[in-house]
């Protein structure tokens, strides 16, 4: 199953009535460019488990951001990450 199918499931199985009025993910665009992405994990399996920081910057057109922090995976990268992104995640959570 690729990232986007994979994503869609894991935000369906955080739905329960209650998660999604306060929770969700955002994705957008940075003007630098790039991408943003945010995944609220509060109230999920993943609300305590470690995630190790990602800071890659080759240049200004090859870099790539992840972290956990007050109940988020926050994330931005060039125009060229945003499925990097959502892999990182996956991979996270499937660990």
């Amino acid at each position: 199953m690729d990232v986007f199918e994979w994503i869609e499931k894991w935000y369906v199985s955080m739905c329960d009535g209650e998660w999604e009025h306060f929770y969700g993910i955002k994705i957008n665009t940075l003007d630098n460019p790039g991408w943003v992405v945010q995944i609220d994990i509060l109230d999920t399996e993943l609300d305590n488990k470690s995630f190790q920081t990602i800071n890659n910057y080759a240049d200004d057109d090859n870099w790539l951001h992840c972290q956990v922090k007050e109940g988020k995976f926050s994330a931005s990268g060039d125009p060229t990450k945003l499925k990097e992104i959502l892999e990182v995640f996956r991979n996270w959570v499937e660990d």
